[in-house]
Parts: structure tokens; C-alpha cells; sequence
């Protein structure tokens, strides 16, 4: 089967790639991690590509904005695996720990539930890279 046909699991909003791209002419090469621990671990952080450490259960979600990787705790994927989940910003002040945080603005979660058709087209393709079986890069 074609990869072409199989429906992205991360996608991002044009408001959020054109912060991407900002933050990355800043501080070069990027990452994404969604936790799904509460307050602020609910949130995609946002990370120079390397100063995160990726689990070895982590799960890689696809890229954004060009090769921004995005990764989610193996528990978080779980409960989201039947969604394509979708990054947004939105004004106000995050977690300090992101790189967006100093700028007024914080990237967001959103999501929408897969059709059947796509959630069958996901489940033929496989399960997705890991932070075991991944290059992290």
C-alpha cells in the first residue's frame, strides 16, 4: 500500500508553522513532545531538536513544518491513536519550559477523530516508529 494514501497522525496549522518556522530561524532545528500529564504536560512543548530526551516508548507521531518531528508518551498515544491530532497556537503565556513561552503566544493541542476508512488505512500501514526503533533526530 502507498504510503501517499495513509492519513497524517500530526498535522500542524499554518499559524502554528509559520511560528515554527520563527522559533526555528531563532534557535535552529526543532522538536515537539506531548506528555499528556495535566496542567502544562497537556500541551505540545516545544524544544530545540536534542534538548529533550526521547523515551525509548515514545511514540513518533510524523514531522511538521518541513522535518520537525513530533513525538507523544506511549500511555498519551493510547488514548489518542484513534485521532489525527493537530497543532495550533493561540495567544497568552504557556509553560515556561517551551520555547514559544517568552513570545506571548502557545501552541495547542486540537483533534478529530479518524474516519473508518483512514483508521483502516492506519492500521495496514503498521504501527508507528517509537523512540526505540527511531532515529530520534
Amino acid at each position: 500500500m502507498s504510503s501517499e494514501n495513509v492519513p497524517p497522525r500530526i498535522l500542524a496549522t499554518p499559524a502554528a508553522q509559520e511560528w515554527i518556522a520563527r522559533l526555528a530561524a531563532l534557535h535552529g532545528p526543532l522538536m515537539f513532545h506531548q506528555s499528556g500529564g495535566c496542567c502544562d504536560g497537556s500541551a505540545p512543548m516545544c524544544f530545540v531538536r536534542g534538548e529533550f530526551r526521547v523515551g525509548a516508548q515514545d511514540v513518533l507521531l510524523g514531522r511538521v513544518a518541513g522535518d520537525t518531528p513530533v513525538w507523544i508518551g506511549a500511555r498519551q498515544f493510547e488514548y489518542w491513536r484513534h485521532t489525527q491530532v493537530i497543532i495550533d497556537v493561540v495567544p497568552g503565556r504557556g509553560s515556561g519550559m517551551s520555547l514559544e513561552a517568552p513570545e506571548g503566544v502557545r501552541f495547542v493541542t486540537r483533534s478529530r477523530v479518524f474516519t473508518d476508512a483512514e483508521a483502516a488505512l492506519l492500521e495496514d500501514a503498521g504501527e508507528p516508529a517509537t523512540g526505540a526503533s527511531a532515529e530520534v533526530g
